[in-house]
Formats: C-alpha cells, structure tokens, sequence
C-alpha cells in the first residue's frame, strides 16, 4: 500500500494539502483522521466524502504527523488499501452494553474475513474500554488483534466523538476492521513508568473505584509515597500531579503492569476513581515521577517490535496518553521523533484518554499514561 499524512489548522488547509497529495496519481480509499473536537467535522467528513475516501475519525488532546505535536489541528493518514480489504463499523452503546456491541462489530467482521484484526476508537468518559476488548476477544478469539484508543476532547473532559462517514457518536465505537490475510498489522504498548516501593494490597475496591491499599485511604498512601503538600480540594493541580506523575501500577500475573492513575478523588473517604478497573485483593505498586528512560523505554519497545515482528511497514499509527504531553511537555516531540524514525514512514498520532493493545507478554488491555504504536504493511 501506498500511504501519506498530511495536516492543518483548518478544512481549507486540509483540502489544499489532499489536493496536493493526489496531484501524482495517488487515490487513498481510507482515512485515518486525528482532529480536534473545535474543528469542523461536518466539513472535514464533506471533503472525503467528495473523494469517496472512508474515514475512521476520532477526536484527540492533540495530534501529530511528525515529531511537531499540534494542538486544535486536523491530521490523516491517507491509505490506498483495496477496499475488499477493509471494512468500518460504527456503533453507540447507550445502554452501556459494551461487550455485546464490540461482539456485534466483531461478527460482521468475523463473517467477511477468515482473520480480521481491528483498528478501534471509543467515545464516552464511561465507557469500559477493556469491555470492548472482552467483546472482540468473544467471537475471534484470545489472540486477536486489536488497537486503538478512547477518544479525546482538549482537555476539557466533557464530550468526546467518533465517527465515519455520515455518521458520529458521542458514546459509541469506530472500528476499523482489516483482512489480517491481506494487511499486516502489528503493535506494541509501552509505558515506561519506573515502579518504586513494595507490592501493596487493593484491599477495598468496586471497579474502578479504589478506596483502601494495605487498609489505608490510597489518597492518605498516594500523599505520604509522592511526598505532597496542600493535599486539599482547594488544590486545583493535585488530581494533574497524580495523574500524570504518581499513577498506581496494577500487577497482572501474565505480562507487564498497566497504569490507573487517579482522576477523581472522594474527599469523603479520601478514595479515588481510576481510569480503568482495580480488583480488590489485586496487587500494586506506586511509581516515580517520568524522566527520559520513559521515553528511551518507549522507543527501545518499538526498535524491538521492528526487529522481532514487523521488519517492513507502509504506515504507522499512534496512540499516546494525554497524560504523557503533560508530563513531558516539549520533551514529548523526543519520543515521537524516536519512533518516527524506526520505520520511517508516513505517520498519524493522536494524544488519547486511553490507549487500548495487548500488555508486552500479556492480555489484551486499557492502558493509560502509554504509547501504543502500531505499523501496517500490505502483504
């Protein structure tokens, strides 16, 4: 396949730079699009459309192309996949039935394909992204593979959207789904986060409300390990410091630990909501603040992934944490830079409110504070 990306701060800057793109021949089928929600999907979904283009889209904390992060921009990638290849589902999920919806989409793609793999995006800070996960693995199996990311809105934690062609949802699910047999796709998700202290015991949970570790408020345990002061509603920067720096590393017995910071504190009782699931009785583990082995972690995961999987790609697709632009900042362009060169090929990123892949060695997972990347190559 034969792939470009390109961006803009607004639909004129997008259609000249598809016009642009199309000047040599080039005729994409599919498009990935990263935007943000203050720019006009209306429009944007118009100008494919025109070009009978298929759009996965989905609302992002910022975007890329390269190692320059935007922020309120539109960026794609433009694929020239033969459209027997591919297939886009999308489907809301009002009643919160996320297993049984991502099993439907899974079954329309499981009845077309002999091996399908999915590209997939959620919308809805509710949503129980690892249900969706559950959904695919019930028809296709164990070792499906499946990638993605819930879907953003600047930061502002009020409305995320999906969408396709004619079609978005403020709670539901894009999914793109690929003929494995006809597209390669490979992915890895790497945190990076140094785990520091002892293994502590999640001693009262329900999902992913967390309320006591080792028998004491995780907010009381997470303040004395971070070291904080003015622990305080008053606070209006401690739920970002424990998010993006002081996130809890849930142990899993097969693969590596997933991160589920805090992001509501009950000042009640001192618990806190993580961003996914936190069993009681489960195991965890506090970790440093990032520095650039996070990074060099990150890029080492891909470098290996490359070496070990997927030696060639025609494009790249990444997912990177919301959280992880705050906690680093400019520094954060290092990390795509490093990835961007692995391959070094065409690339569209979004920044994520979860990135949704198989843990290294392990289960199928919702990730945050973590960049999962994934390479496509057609066979």
């Amino acid at each position: 396949m034969k792939a470009k990306s390109i961006k803009g701060k607004s639909p004129e800057e997008i259609q000249s730079a598809l016009e642009k793109s199309m000047a040599d021949g080039f005729k994409p089928t599919l498009a990935i699009v990263f935007l943000s929600v203050s720019q006009d999907r209306t429009v944007i979904t118009k100008l494919l459309d025109a070009h009978d283009i298929a759009i996965f889209g989905v609302t992002t904390s910022g975007e890329f192309i390269d190692e320059v992060t935007e922020k309120g921009t539109v960026v794609m990638l433009l694929l020239d996949i033969k459209k027997d290849h591919f297939q886009i589902y999308l489907d809301e999920y009002p009643e919160k039935n996320y297993r049984g919806t991502a099993s439907g989409i899974a079954q329309k793609a499981n009845a077309k394909y002999a091996k399908p793999a999915f590209l997939i995006a959620g919308s809805h800070l509710e949503t129980d992204a690892e249900q969706l996960l559950f959904g695919f693995e019930d028809v296709v199996g164990k070792e499906v593979n499946v990638y993605g990311g819930m879907a953003s809105d600047d930061y502002t934690f009020t409305e995320q959207f999906v969408f396709t062609n004619g079609k978005e949802s403020n709670q539901g699910i894009v999914a793109l789904a690929l003929d494995e047999n006809k597209i390669l796709i490979k992915g890895k998700a790497t945190c990076g986060w140094k785990a520091v202290g002892t293994e502590k015991t999640v001693t009262k949970s329900e999902g992913n409300h967390v309320y006591t570790v080792d028998n004491i408020p995780v907010l009381d345990l997470t303040t004395k390990y971070g070291g904080l002061e003015n622990v305080s509603p008053d606070n209006a920067g401690l739920l970002l410091e424990i998010a993006a720096n002081l996130p809890l590393q849930l142990q899993r017995e097969k693969g590596d630990p997933v991160m589920r910071p805090g992001l509501v504190v009950d000042w009640n009782d001192r618990s806190f909501y993580c961003s996914g699931s936190v069993p009681q009785g489960s195991k965890v583990r506090f970790s440093l603040p990032p520095d650039f082995d996070v990074m060099e972690k990150v890029i080492k995961g891909i470098e290996e992934l490359k070496a070990n999987e997927m030696r060639e790609a025609d494009a790249l697709v990444v997912f990177s944490c919301a959280g992880r632009i705050l906690a680093f900042g400019p520094m954060m362009n290092m990390e795509i830079e490093g990835v961007k060169k692995i391959w070094n090929v065409p690339m569209a990123g979004m920044f994520s409110n979860a990135e949704l892949a198989r843990a290294t060695g392990g289960n199928l997972e919702m990730h945050n504070l973590t960049t999962c990347c994934v390479a496509l190559k057609e066979k």
